[in-house]
């Protein structure tokens, strides 16, 4: 504020209105006509800005003359007291001026420099770099020129830089996907579509798709209106960088006149907003300007933006002005801009050239708007979770609804109607209540002929933790979401077994919101099916067990046994017990032991069937034990084969269910991982893609386990090839993998699991990246989901998203479904869905039928455990052999094993190397169709834990099922 002076009245004023109310010089009367000020500006005009300076009043006579021209500063050679001089004189001799010029390299490496460090200390914070994506549509060589000084620029800084090329005949709606996709890519920070497109592909279509939050080139019209509004948005860039190259360079905006010319919206109306914001008094000029030489010539700030070289020369622009050329041009081989340069130069105080200007300016500030932009979507994240985790403390004494809750709180569709849309006839279904029901075989066969099949994806994991890592809800999200953006999508996941049940793992119908139902039927008996397997199973044993009390008929060596018994109940004090007791009339005593149901041969030859006749000739190959003289007994030569698929004839067609929103679920046998191969029947998943578009199968455990058996022993016996897969992952197994906490079945988590510690994450995030090289070693694209808790912060996720993005992952994608159902696995389900849909699927089996059973051995156990050979114990050694020479050296390999560890050791985490897998024996399970390696000892019959979880379950006074889940 101005100091204030005593007018004489008793009053001060300030003296700027002083030097306003001054008296008049000679002429002051005839001054204050407005014919007379109408002819001075005229002739102020005429004669150049000496006259309007000296005719205006202090303020105007302040702005005439750029802020670098102003008297007081420093008056050596080359600094701007000289150029005061030197501008002073030459307006009145009538002199040219020699404008210097505004170079935007030097500005631009400051700013590089600046972000090169915010680029660090980001990664430092945060655990992993900005990333910008350049999408790029066609081969325009200018655009793929200027494209790679965005990447190398990324480069020098150390962000993260992708470019994403679609060839030019790329339609505007899969231009569109791809956008979405990058939009949803947590870590994408910032997104850029180079112009031009195509004709054919309209700006819109870039426009409306583009997420606002990661368009740092500001051409979302959100942006433009929050520039509009003086908020922070995203502004174009060159718009930017043309006001920022006067800025830096010490020209003063505020109170000055300044004409943009051009009224595009990516430079001439967002230069001129910005000018505004500056304090600018700002004209718009175009090419419908009536005069444009007098309006630039009332200039002190001239931003040229019209695309037509040599627009404004020097007689046009006010001595002293200030000129930012922003125009490319071509001409005669040569870049130039819009301003006739060689006469501008003469008359401007300064102006910035072309090549050299404005442009080195534009792709620094990129940069800025890129570390903007992920530091707003860290912040964003961050609130977010913490808003999770405020709302999961709030709840702590209202807990989440239980499973059962959940699934109760759904009215289920009629299973007709669920049938009726698959294209299944009413004559093909077998109901078993108004909400499930049987699929017959004649369908199937029907309706493959019928329709193509759809998209295969199978769902896998890392190595779990005995908690499990929520495999199977993922699976069901995943279908509810992919049927939710618009997909005909079904699940096929395995029947569990009652041991889990009542014991601590609990059922396999998914949780929370994502869920099969009805959830009590689908965990406790559904159709039937595993009894009609227990009771086929132990019908053999007794046929075996009787032929050794009339006569042993078949020479059958009772030591040689090989069929156990099986009880679907986890019961640890029948593992091994002795029969026969009492008398001859109870049979021969002798040794045996009881499996879970789950565990028998029968289920697996069940899953594999291709029909009934298949099961029949399966199940009569079955090897049941063997002579005195070594030669198999099978259940054909037991003559029981025909009775097992008489009890089976039933349980062989598939099961028909539905997810809490409706869609539909095939639900259908359920071998271990462990001990068997681990997946639901081939019979359903035909079912399921002959009427869907695409299905989601569930593989049991991790990778290792019941994918590698899926690719292996179901693809090979089925001949469907899948077209992608999923690997779902935790925060707190990953932490559990990197030597953090301790997971107990029964027992609280360990608070160290759900504190942030990204190092932790990291460390096991080798056992994500191992599984995910276990899923691309068979040809199939990969996408990791990462099964989100409301403690995960977003580093640990980003942390996950970029060692799976190293790996070979497609896309790393946190979900929701546990507490948003299908809603919340939308953005997986567009990752699945252009994963499986993008022809990247080259499936391939580990190893040929023809190589030696040793050799399949050692490829599972070297390539996809990580193991660096294996040890054949005696026993083992003894029954390959023995294996061969009968004839089954064809058969793939199902490996027995812990599911808690990559290797044969439970206690070795994360991905271990240098260790050898010792083979200790090897079983037969012909019928099946694979023989079974044991590495260590493996429990097929499970014990209960010290609180099983049945003791939670009963049955209310109105008959409801209470404390199931």
């Amino acid at each position: 504020m101005p100091p204030d002076r005593d007018d004489g009245r008793g009053t001060r004023r300030p003296l700027e209105r002083q030097r306003l109310e001054r008296p008049q010089r000679r002429g002051a009367a005839r001054r204050s006509c407005g014919t007379w000020r109408r002819r001075q500006r005229a002739r102020e005009s005429a004669r150049g800005p000496r006259s309007r300076v000296r005719g205006g009043d202090d303020d105007s006579r302040r702005r005439a003359a750029p802020r670098d021209l102003a008297p007081g500063r420093d008056n050596r050679d080359g600094g701007p007291g000289r150029r005061v001089a030197r501008a002073a004189r030459a307006r009145r001799v009538g002199e040219s001026l020699t404008a210097r010029l505004l170079q935007g390299a030097p500005i631009a490496a400051d700013i590089r420099a600046s972000v090169k460090d915010d680029v660090e200390a980001f990664k430092a914070r945060h655990g992993f770099a900005p990333a910008l994506a350049v999408v790029i549509v066609g081969r325009d060589a200018p655009s793929a020129v200027y494209l790679e000084l965005i990447l190398r620029g990324c480069r020098n800084v150390g962000i993260t830089a992708h470019r994403v090329e679609l060839t030019g005949r790329v339609s505007a709606a899969a231009l569109q996907r791809r956008i979405v996709e990058l939009n949803e890519d947590p870590l994408v920070s910032g997104i850029i579509v180079q112009m031009p497109l195509p004709k054919r592909i309209p700006l819109s279509t870039v426009i409306d798709t583009l997420d606002p939050a990661k368009d740092i080139d500001g051409i979302d019209p959100r942006n433009f209106g929050l520039m509009t509004l003086g908020y922070d948005g995203f502004v174009p860039t060159t718009a930017q960088a043309a006001v920022e190259i006067l800025k830096r360079s010490g020209i003063e905006i505020a109170g000055r006149r300044a004409v943009v010319i051009g009224r595009s919206n990516v430079v001439g109306k967002p230069a001129a907003l910005l000018l505004l914001r500056e304090h600018a008094t700002v004209t718009i000029c175009h090419s419908r300007t009536r005069d444009l030489a007098s309006v630039v010539k009332t200039a002190d700030i001239v931003v040229v933006a019209a695309g037509r070289p040599g627009l404004v020369t020097g007689d046009m622009l006010k001595r002293g002005a200030a000129v930012v050329d922003v125009g490319i041009n071509v001409v005669d081989g040569k870049i130039v801009g819009d301003v006739d340069m060689e006469s501008a130069r003469e008359v401007a105080s300064a102006i910035s050239p072309v090549p050299g200007g404005v442009g080195p300016m534009t792709n620094a500030l990129l940069l800025t708007h890129l570390l903007r932009a992920a530091n707003a979507q860290v912040d964003t994240a961050r609130r977010a979770s913490e808003s999770r985790r405020a709302a999961h403390e709030m709840t702590a004494t209202k807990p989440f609804p239980s499973d059962l809750e959940i699934a109760r709180s759904v009215k289920p569709r009629p299973i007709l109607e669920v049938a009726t849309e698959l294209g299944i006839r009413e004559d093909e279904i077998e109901l078993y209540g108004p909400t499930k029901a049987k699929v017959s075989l004649a369908a199937i066969r029907r309706l493959e002929a019928l329709n193509p099949r759809g998209r295969y994806v199978v769902v896998t994991a890392i190595t779990p933790t005995p908690l499990g890592e929520g495999k199977t809800t993922t699976t069901i999200g995943l279908t509810q979401g992919l049927n939710r953006i618009g997909k005909r999508a079904a699940v096929a996941i395995r029947q569990p077994s009652l041991g889990p049940v009542f014991g601590i793992k609990g059922g396999a119908a998914g949780g929370g919101y994502s869920q099969v139902i009805p959830m009590e039927d689908f965990n406790l008996h559904l159709t039937g099916d595993v009894h009609a397997i227990g009771a086929a199973h132990n019908l053999a044993a007794a046929f075996l067990d009787n032929n050794l009390h009339h006569k042993n008929t078949l020479n059958i060596d009772p030591l040689s046994i090989l069929w156990p018994r099986v009880v679907d109940i986890s019961d640890r004090a029948i593992r091994r017990a002795v029969i026969g007791l009492g008398g001859r009339e109870n049979g021969l005593p002798r040794e045996t032991e009881w499996q879970i149901t789950v565990a028998s041969e029968v289920m697996a030859v069940l899953a594999l069937a291709a029909d009934l006749a298949d099961l029949r000739a399966r199940l009569g190959r079955m090897v049941l034990a063997t002579t005195y003289d070594g030669k198999p007994v099978t259940a054909e030569d037991l003559k029981v084969a025909g009775a097992m698929a008489v009890l089976l004839k039933d349980a062989i067609k598939p099961n028909l269910l539905q997810t809490l929103e409706g869609g539909p679920a095939f639900v259908h046998c359920g071998p271990f991982a462990n001990i068997a191969h681990g997946n639901n029947s081939v019979l359903a998943d035909r079912l399921a893609l002959a009427t869907n578009e695409i299905v989601c199968t569930e593989a049991g455990f991790g990778a290792d386990m019941g994918a590698e058996k899926f690719f292996d022993i179901k693809c090979r016996a089925s001949g469907l090839k899948p077209d992608a897969a999923v690997v779902v992952a935790t925060i707190r197994a990953l932490k559990m993998h990197g030597g953090v906490g301790k997971i107990v079945a029964g027992k609280p988590l360990d608070p160290a699991l759900s504190i942030e510690n990204v190092a932790a994450v990291r460390a096991g995030a080798a056992n994500l990246a191992k599984q995910i090289e276990n899923v691309t070693v068979f040809g199939v694209p990969a996408v990791v989901a990462i099964n989100a808790y409301p403690t995960d912060t977003p580093a640990e996720m980003a942390a996950v998203q970029e060692v799976s993005l190293a790996a070979g992952a497609r896309a790393a994608v946190v979900t929701r479904h546990f507490t948003d159902g299908g809603t919340g696995a939308e953005d997986l389900a567009r990752a699945v869905w252009s994963a499986s849909s993008e022809g990247g699927a080259d499936f391939q089996l580990l190893y040929a039928d023809d190589m030696p059973l040793i050799e399949k051995i050692e490829a599972i156990a070297v390539r996809i455990y990580g193991a660096s050979g294996v040890d054949v114990l005696p026993p083992a050694a003894k029954a390959l052999k023995l294996y061969e020479e009968l004839g089954f050296g064809r058969l793939p390999v199902c490996m027995a094993k812990t599911q808690y560890s990559l290797s044969h050791d439970p206690a070795l985490k994360g991905r271990p190397t240098g260790f050898r897998v010792p083979i200790r024996d090897v079983r037969l399970s012909a019928g099946a169709g694979f023989i079974t390696p044991l590495l260590g000892e493996m429990r097929t019959m499970p014990g209960l834990p010290s609180r099983p979880g049945g003791e939670n379950i009963d049955i209310d006074a109105d008959g409801n099922i209470v404390g199931l889940f």
